[in-house]
């Protein structure tokens, strides 16, 4: 029985443009086309929507209804990128996914002969789902017997539906709005005004009447939901990395023989991905132990490339701290990650800004390659009731224009230990004052506060008084007394 499954992950642009600003997530968010006021608005969250700002705007017009919408490019390569990633991501779950030709964030998968594995497609249902949404997406998943019906019930719901019966999906499918199906707006709107408003009404509309009326693109859907366009799954297959792989005849111990035989290997290996139309978006250095078996080492440079210079630079600085191996190589092994060359500048006259954003990427990939991949991270902030958990730290991908925004009132600026540095215990007789950070700093002068922070008391019970304690030569401390453990704590410093 073919059984096919369909996941949508509804305003796919709009919900990259938050996972990439989470903080814009609370706020009134938008996607335009170009970053100018005349910049077309394409997609926008509920709290926008709310507020007024409709697709279609302009950006402007956008902003001054809604002074506090947020708004940002999402450009076809990142849409394009991201589709392949998830299509990767799926491909964990089945081996024949289907990215939608059009309309980014609908992917058809595979769903047979998949009980045995999984045990029931319930339970494979909410893998994949699990999985969409630990990645930061919305999504809606459904597993049904068509193409079709699994891809309109996705679109007109949240959340999973394993469907048993193809009656149902039928059903269900012909119950679901037009207006959730990528119809073209104008054709949406005049079947409205007929008074086909469902799929079930659209169908049942004369098929030769539908493409005389309202063109190609909505006979062919017509044709897609009555069932007369069989079309068969077309999964997305990745193409082969470029590899190369070298058997050594003897153990080799030195890193600088190692770098050796990848400058040797690395050269043809770009030229014959060049020649494919791509470039190098990472390498993987495989060594392969005589005793401690396989070690892989990731080297992306910070844009797609061919140079073969700038590759060799990265891989110098990682085998650069290892002079001698810990054990003998055996076998190297070289796998590139490819991916479509960086578009280049199309305007003639472009305005550069005052900082590089390229050479920064070049700079940053360099710290990579000789600190490791988690040497480069940015602070995101949590929603979290203490200070310290209230930021995590993330991996830096890319560099993007700073884009400050203005603020009535300046924010402290404030330095913190991740884990809070105990202080000795308060005299109960202070001659020289409170000596918070010796005699270097002087006494306390002045104590503002408390600022009491409590709560957890189901788990882990929390109450602490903070301070900010001025010394005498001018320092700002931002202290706590944590009245669970009665004692003091050195949150950070005011700056």
């Amino acid at each position: 029985m073919d059984r096919t499954a369909c996941i949508d992950l509804p305003a796919f642009p709009l919900q990259l443009l938050l996972r990439r600003e989470p903080e814009w997530r609370q706020h009134p968010a938008a996607v335009v086309a170009e970053d100018r006021p005349q910049g077309k608005i394409l997609w926008v969250n509920e709290k926008a929507r709310v507020g007024g700002v409709l697709p279609g705007m302009r950006y402007a017009a956008a902003q001054a209804l809604f002074p506090a919408l947020r708004a940002g490019v999402v450009p076809p390569s990142e849409i394009d990128a991201a589709v392949a990633e998830g299509c990767e991501r799926l491909r964990q779950f089945t081996p024949f996914v289907e990215p939608a030709e059009g309309e980014p964030g609908v992917f058809w998968l595979d769903a047979r002969g998949l009980i045995p594995l999984w045990g029931s497609l319930d339970a494979w249902a909410a893998q994949v789902h699990t999985d969409a949404v630990r990645a930061g997406f919305v999504a809606s998943l459904v597993v049904g017997f068509s193409r079709f019906g699994a891809y309109a019930i996705a679109r007109s719901r949240r959340g999973i539906l394993v469907l048993n019966d193809a009656r149902a999906e039928r059903d269900g499918a012909r119950a679901v709005r037009l207006d959730r199906l990528a119809l073209p707006p104008t054709a949406r709107d005049s079947l409205a005004k007929l008074g086909v408003r469902t799929v079930g009404e659209f169908v049942d509309l004369p098929l030769e009447g539908v493409g005389t009326r309202f063109g190609a693109e909505v006979h062919r859907m017509h044709r897609f939901a009555s069932g007369s366009l069989a079309v068969p799954l077309q999964p997305d297959r990745p193409a082969e990395p470029e590899q190369v792989r070298v058997i050594l005849d003897h153990p080799e111990f030195q890193a600088g023989s190692i770098e050796a035989i990848v400058a040797e290997k690395l050269d043809p290996m770009l030229t014959a991905i060049g020649k494919k139309g791509r470039a190098l978006g990472e390498l993987q250095l495989v060594l392969r132990f005589e005793r401690l078996g396989d070690h892989v080492e990731s080297l992306k440079p910070a844009a797609p490339t061919l140079d073969p210079k700038l590759v060799m630079e990265l891989v110098r600085l990682r085998l650069q701290a290892v002079r001698t191996l810990p054990d003998g190589v055996m076998e190297v092994i070289l796998v590139a990650r490819e991916t479509d060359p960086t578009p280049r500048q199309e305007r003639l006259f472009a305005v550069r800004g005052r900082r590089d954003l390229a050479a920064a990427s070049r700079a940053l990939a360099r710290v990579r390659a000789k600190l490791g991949d988690d040497a480069v991270v940015r602070a995101v902030p949590k929603d979290a009731h203490l200070p310290e958990a209230k930021v995590a730290w993330e991996p830096v991908t890319d560099l993007v224009e700073a884009n400050p925004r203005p603020v009535d009132e300046p924010h402290l600026v404030r330095r913190f230990h991740p884990n809070p540095v105990p202080l000795p215990p308060r005299e109960r007789h202070e001659p020289d004052g409170w000596m918070l950070r010796g005699l270097e700093q002087g006494p306390v002068m002045r104590v503002l506060g408390p600022y009491v922070v409590s709560g957890d008391w189901w788990s882990n019970p929390v109450h602490r008084d903070y301070h900010f304690a001025e010394t005498k030569k001018g320092e700002l401390l931002w202290v706590y007394f944590d009245r669970e453990a009665r004692r003091w704590f050195l949150q950070g410093r005011v700056e």
